[in-house]
Parts: structure tokens; C-alpha cells; sequence
């Protein structure tokens, strides 16, 4: 008789319920996570059968145990699980409980499981933009400790962190006072050895990734490189999962909320439950776009920029740039094309050019 399983799991156990079909619960099994303990319960159990593990800080190798077990894993959004379970206690058998009914009623809020090697490479990428974050937190310290001695870039200078920038940077930072000086030379010698790290991990992505035919399709789009292609291309994964563009622009917190009442319609700030990676990387392309305008001089995303900033703000034009891109991407991907503008497009399917 089939099974249907709710695990609820911790660091160091995890707690398992089993219902059958006809609705029986089986008694709570907790499971240490030490030694072999957990990989002999999963060994126990039949094939293929469906195991509910809400999406935690660890999932990643719990997920992997349950393939290596040959079962159905499944992926739960916890804060819908939660929504959707019934009764105020919580308690971990409950937990497992109600996950494993859920499961059996076919109302588990399930997430994607992405594939082990992309789980792998998502973390590779990760770690890079992380990593990129710390490198901007030197660089402000730096900048500060300069400011607040009135130490100041000549007409030369434009960035004080381009290489041709470094013998001005060394003798505006010995200016300083002595120990602000040690502490600032000492941010940027920690400035460095991050930014050979970030080189080390963009030359794993684009050695992994970089080459794929999916990423040089989305480089096709206005404001993308490598960088922001793997991105893209790793946090959507299999695009079959969206099934229309703006599903993936909503999966990217792109889209506003709507506020509709009494024939009134208010539009509202985007949703903060996203992939903020993704949302991250289509604006980044977006404002890159921009940025480099003449490049896309006679392009959607630059006419659609300039209308909607005459009359919102630079942000919120940003974002409709972003959102274009996003839901650009799902057709790349579905289509697997190239970056086509809206008005080449319509211009193609036009009967004058069609005869």
C-alpha cells in the first residue's frame, strides 16, 4: 500500500510520519542524523516513495539522501505549509503530521527541486555576488576614512580603485593619520585578496558555465554579460516550470502588487517573496542598459525607460526595464532565440513583411 511521508527535519534528527492510502497515520519515527542511522531508515522504504521536507537552511543534503534512497522527494514552502495546516500547536510529530497530509491530498506547496549539479553551481555563483557585496564594504570604508580627513581625488583621478589609480590611492591613504592609515591599509590589502578570489570563481563560471548556448542567448539582451547570464540562467533553471513570461517576472518580484476595488485600480510595490538573485540580476542588466544607452540608443528598453521616468522615477522605470527582461528571458529560453525588441518583432510579423 502506497505511502505518503512528512518529515519534518533538524540539524542533528529528523522527525518522520507515514500515512497509507485508506488515511491511517503510523506512529512518529525520530531519526538521528549521525552515523548511518538516517540512511538505514531510507533504505527501508519502498521506491519512489513521496517524502514532504520543508525548504530549510539545510535541504541540500537532505534532498540528496532522499535521491540516493531512490524516493520521491519533495520540496515544501514552509510558510504556505504552515497557512494550509490545521490546528494553533506546533510540535515536531504535528509537523510531519500535516505535511504528510497535505501530501496525501495533493495540497503540498511544493518548490523546485533544481538538479544536484546545479544546485552545486547555483552555490558557486552565490558565493560569488556575496563575496562582491563584501568588496564594496572595503571600498565605502576606505572612501569614508579619506572623507573624513579631507584627503581628495585630483582632476586625474576618476576611480580611486582602477589599476591605473593605485599609485595616487597609496599616497592619498599615507596622508592620513597613523593608525587610520594602518587600518585603511590594511582594507585595502583585504580588498584585494577578495577581488583574486572573485577572479578565480568567475574564471570556475565561465569555464562551467559560461560557454553554454543557453547564456550566450541571454547575452543577446540589452545590459547582459556573462556574469549576469549565468545568473539568469542558473537561478530559472528549467524555464519549462513557469508556463507564461510573466510567471517568471512574478518568481522575480518585478511585477506590482494590484490593488482593485469599486472599479478602482492601485498599483503597489513589487512582492519582497521573490528570488531576489534573479531580481538582483535584471535590474543590475537594466540599469546597465541605461547606463550604456548609446549602445541601445533605438531599443525598447531605452524608449520604455524615458517615457515611464517622465512621469514616475528613476526606480520604478528601472524595474519596467527589469520586468521586460525577465519575461524577454522566458521567451529566449522557451523559444531558444535569440533577444528580439518588441518593435523588430512586430515589424517581422507585419503583412508588409510578410507580403
Amino acid at each position: 500500500m502506497k505511502q505518503y511521508i512528512g518529515c519534518d527535519a533538524h540539524a542533528r534528527y529528523s522527525v518522520f510520519v507515514s500515512i497509507d492510502e485508506t488515511g491511517r497515520i503510523e506512529p512518529p519515527v525520530r531519526v538521528e542524523h549521525q552515523g548511518r542511522d538516517l540512511r538505514d531508515y531510507l533504505e527501508k522504504l519502498e521506491k519512489d516513495t513521496p517524502v514532504a521536507v520543508e525548504a530549510s537552511g539545510g535541504w541540500y543534503w537532505f534532498m540528496d539522501e532522499l535521491e540516493a534512497a531512490g524516493l520521491d522527494a519533495r520540496l515544501v514552502d514552509p510558510l504556505q505549509a504552515k497557512h494550509r495546516m490545521s490546528g494553533k500547536n506546533k510540535t515536531d510529530k504535528l509537523d510531519a503530521k500535516g505535511l504528510a497530509i497535505l501530501l496525501r491530498s495533493g495540497t503540498l506547496p511544493e518548490v523546485w527541486v533544481p538538479p544536484s549539479e546545479l544546485r552545486d553551481l547555483r552555490g558557486l555563483m552565490r558565493t560569488r555576488l556575496a563575496t562582491r557585496a563584501e568588496t564594496t564594504v572595503l571600498k565605502n570604508r576606505i572612501l569614508a576614512a579619506l572623507r573624513r580627513f579631507g584627503v581628495t581625488r585630483d582632476e586625474t583621478t576618476t576611480d580611486w580603485f582602477a589599476k591605473k589609480s593605485r599609485l595616487a590611492l597609496s599616497v592619498a591613504i599615507g596622508r592620513l593619520p597613523e593608525e587610520t592609515r594602518r587600518a585603511t591599509l590594511h582594507e585595502w590589502e583585504m580588498l584585494d585578496q577578495v577581488e583574486g578570489h572573485i577572479g578565480e570563481m568567475e574564471v570556475r563560471l565561465r569555464a562551467r558555465v559560461g560557454r553554454l548556448g543557453w547564456v550566450r542567448l541571454l547575452k543577446t539582451m540589452p545590459g547582459v554579460a556573462e556574469i549576469l547570464g549565468a545568473t539568469i540562467y542558473l537561478e530559472i533553471g528549467d524555464v519549462t516550470r513557469f508556463p507564461s513570461a510573466d510567471r517568471l517576472a512574478s518568481y522575480s518580484g518585478l511585477v506590482p502588487r494590484i490593488h482593485s476595488s469599486g472599479g478602482k485600480f492601485h498599483h503597489g510595490p513589487t512582492s519582497p517573496v521573490a528570488n531576489h538573485y534573479l531580481r538582483w540580476a535584471f535590474v543590475e542588466a537594466a540599469n546597465a542598459a541605461v547606463m550604456h544607452r548609446h549602445k541601445y540608443a533605438d531599443q525598447h528598453v531605452i524608449e520604455l525607460y524615458d517615457r515611464l521616468k517622465k512621469h514616475k522615477c528613476h526606480g520604478k522605470a528601472i524595474v519596467a526595464v527589469a520586468r521586460h527582461l525577465a519575461e524577454a528571458s522566458w521567451w529566449i529560453l522557451t523559444k531558444r532565440e535569440q533577444y528580439r525588441p518588441p518593435r523588430a518583432h512586430a515589424e517581422a510579423m507585419s503583412p508588409s513583411r510578410n507580403g
